[in-house]
């Protein structure tokens, strides 16, 4: 099997895999119980908070666990809105978002009254950051950036950004999904005020999330209930998955720039054999990119074609963001890239 989709979901690694049941059968008890089981299994949850923010270089109280990337979007976004739309009720994200983002924005434009501004790329997919700085009014108060592409793998320049922030409107908070990047481009969570992580795209569990949140920011929590989540996030803890993050993303974070140079190999080598397909249009640019995705349109073929035609080989590819699979029509980062319609139509993602 050649599995080319990591961008979507990776595979379990082993030891996590194993610790996990372990969790599940020995530390099942509510971490909110005050009895000694469910201490031990509070302690085991707030060691892996405390090592994620040791591996993130931030502080434990920065870290609340989640359900998912999609949901420390929300999370972030509509807790931002919402905590300070005394200040103003407009956002500005960019028109490549992953769905999780950019759905999130529509629904606070569409249903609560927020304005929204969707940058634009160009036709390599890079934001037009003249275009972000002359959008930003002093009734701003979010920016929701993501740092890798998860369809083309452009890396948006978030230091750049900061530094606009700044000098425009410092009271401006900035998201970031940074979920493409993890455990593989460096990090730097210094100049953000939040940012989404998932556990699945590192070989880690599904529905395992993390959102980081600077001190000096503030959020309305999306679901009430009880102190979990410095009551931010209600329900009862789902422990084991909790207590599993730190150790997927420890076991992601080793020999980080070795994996990025393999990754890289891999990357060009595919690269150079497409290009020389007479059919074949590479979407993704070679500067300012992530070598962990590479996108392309074989033109004049569906791209349901390619895959089927590829797992029957049992290659396994994608045809765009997993997210928005099931849906015929054109992806929204190519469609904001203006590609001819011949090429977006026929685009193919293929993640190492």
């Amino acid at each position: 099997m050649i599995y080319l989709d990591y961008v979507s979901t990776t595979p379990l690694n082993h030891e996590v895999n194993q610790m996990y049941q372990t969790l599940l059968n020995d530390y099942f008890a509510n971490a909110d119980s005050i009895y000694s089981l469910g201490l031990q299994t509070s302690s085991l949850m707030e060691k892996s908070r405390d090592l994620t923010a040791q591996l993130l270089h931030v502080k434990a109280n920065e870290i609340y666990f989640t359900s998912g990337a999609s949901e420390s979007n929300n999370m972030a976004i509509k807790g931002c809105a919402f905590q300070y739309q005394n200040r103003g009720k407009h956002i500005i994200t960019t028109a490549i978002e992953h769905s999780s983002v950019y759905n999130t924005c529509m629904q606070l434009k569409e249903i609560f009254g927020y304005e929204v501004d969707f940058i634009s790329v160009d036709e390599h997919g890079y934001l037009n950051l003249k275009e972000l700085e002359d959008c930003i009014r002093e009734d701003t108060i979010l920016i929701s950036v993501m740092y890798v592409n998860n369809e083309i793998g452009v890396i948006n320049p978030i230091r750049e950004i900061y530094d606009i922030i700044q000098k425009k409107n410092a009271k401006i908070k900035l998201h970031v999904d940074m979920v493409q990047a993890l455990g593989k481009i460096p990090i730097d969570l210094s100049f953000v005020d939040l940012a989404s992580f998932s556990a699945h795209k590192i070989y880690g569990l599904k529905g395992s999330g993390v959102l980081f949140k600077k001190e000096s920011t503030t959020l309305i929590p999306l679901v009430n209930g009880g102190q979990q989540e410095k009551g931010l996030r209600g329900g009862t803890s789902n422990t084991a998955t909790h207590t599993m993050f730190a150790k997927t993303l420890r076991l992601a974070l080793e020999n980080i720039d070795e994996k990025y140079k393999h990754v890289a190999m891999l990357n060009q080598y595919v690269r150079n054999e497409l290009e020389k397909e007479d059919c074949v249009v590479i979407n993704t640019p070679k500067e300012d990119v992530s070598p962990y995705i590479l996108n392309f349109s074989c033109v004049g073929y569906k791209p349901e074609v390619i895959l089927h035609a590829l797992e029957a080989k049992e290659c396994y590819v994608s045809t765009k963001s997993t997210c928005s699979s099931h849906k015929n029509d054109v992806s929204r980062t190519l469609s904001a890239m203006k590609l001819s319609q011949n090429v977006a139509q026929s685009a193919i993602r293929i993640s190492f």
